[in-house]
């Protein structure tokens, strides 16, 4: 299985890292050479006598503490333009903006069986083509509940045409708002001609910045930072009825596991099975073809595997594949007639073609997976 962690990193080539992005907006301002930062915005050189330059941050987690809030707000204000596509933004700079972004359902984004063709679009005015860019994933959810009318304008929507991309006038520069960065992830950029998407979008910016900075700092944020969890904390301390509370529970805990443990036995280590090294070394040749996107060499090593239990389990004769071995294959391990069918012409599919790509390879897995199974 490829590796779906959404890292956003300009130098990850995985599905949801943004090397194809860096790249994109590199060859947007072929005159100017891109610099990246890896420090808050309140501490970042690029903020220091700047104006007419362009930030780009695109990340899963956008949590800044108030002074790096007021850093980019001063920024803008000077005549840059900020642009954010993320999936959390902290609640103060949307406070400041008068912005609110609706999230979705946790339960649409934890299942596989979520999957679908979702697409973004731009205004009519951005979108030469006037044609929308799309892939198969987890759609594409989050979108803008508040619009102010007076300070900010419609850039892009959702297959759904639910606001997904806000630009904010501020001062004498503007903040561009965007709720989905999956949109700028290399595997949607390389899907068709999605790239287009970016480069549309990247032509909404000044058309020649001074500078061109990218972010390295907030892509790495799966947490708040450390300063804003320990000024929760002092928060709870200022309350004596709640310092109290906190106080008492935490010596309950420590009096409950000095003397609750001396009274329970000691847990019995689990002695772990001997672990089979054919199968650690087959998972480690599939990671190989994983990362070469062999997906044609997977299936077929999946089908032989496949067709060496059948023979060692069943003791079956005859053409796999056939109509007769079907029947008395599905007799046997108990798998519907169905099931067994749609398996073979799976495999079939997979065999006469010369390519095969990742949704093909994922469905085969599966339904090899749940014959395994039962």
């Amino acid at each position: 299985m490829p590796d779906l962690k959404e890292s956003y990193s300009a130098k990850d080539t995985k599905p949801f890292g943004t090397w194809v992005a860096y790249r994109i907006l590199s060859n947007s301002f072929p005159g100017n050479f891109i610099q990246r930062t890896n420090m808050p915005l309140s501490t970042s050189g690029a903020f220091t006598y700047n104006n007419h330059s362009l930030y780009v941050c695109i990340t899963k987690n956008f949590w800044p503490e108030a002074k790096d809030v007021d850093a980019l707000l001063d920024y803008v204000s000077q005549g840059n333009s900020f642009f954010l596509s993320a999936a959390n933004i902290d609640s103060m700079l949307l406070d400041k903006l008068s912005a609110e972004i609706q999230q979705p359902s946790y339960i649409d984004h934890i299942s596989p069986t979520s999957y679908q063709q979702t697409s973004v679009r731009l205004i009519e005015e951005a979108n030469r083509p006037k044609d929308s860019f799309s892939y198969f994933y987890n759609p594409f959810g989050r979108h803008f509940l508040k619009l102010n009318e007076f300070s900010s304008r419609i850039v892009g929507y959702n297959g759904d045409g639910k606001v997904n991309c806000m630009v904010y006038f501020w001062g004498k520069g503007k903040i561009f708002l965007h709720t989905e960065p999956r949109a700028f992830s290399n595997y949607f950029l390389l899907t068709r001609n999605n790239y287009g998407y970016m480069r549309q979008l990247m032509q909404l910016m000044n058309s020649n910045p001074l500078h061109v900075y990218w972010d390295d700092y907030y892509n790495r944020q799966n947490n708040r930072s450390g300063k804003s969890a320990f000024s929760t904390f002092s928060e709870l301390l200022k309350y004596p009825p709640l310092a109290t509370a906190f106080w008492l529970s935490l010596l309950m805990l420590l009096l409950y596991v000095s003397f609750g443990g001396k009274r329970r036995q000691r847990i019995i280590p689990q002695i772990k099975p001997i672990q089979n090294s054919s199968v650690a070394f087959t998972e480690a040749i599939a990671r190989l073809y994983l990362q070469q996107k062999d997906n044609k060499n997977i299936a077929d090593k999946m089908i032989t595997y496949f067709n060496e239990h059948v023979r060692t389990h069943y003791f079956l004769s005859g053409i796999p594949g056939s109509a007769d071995f079907m029947l008395a294959l599905s007799r046997k391990s108990g798998v519907p007639l169905e099931k067994t069918t749609s398996l073979y012409r799976a495999i079939e599919h997979a065999s006469e073609n010369g390519e095969i790509d990742d949704y093909q390879l994922l469905s085969l897995n599966e339904q090899i997976q749940s014959f395994y199974k039962k």
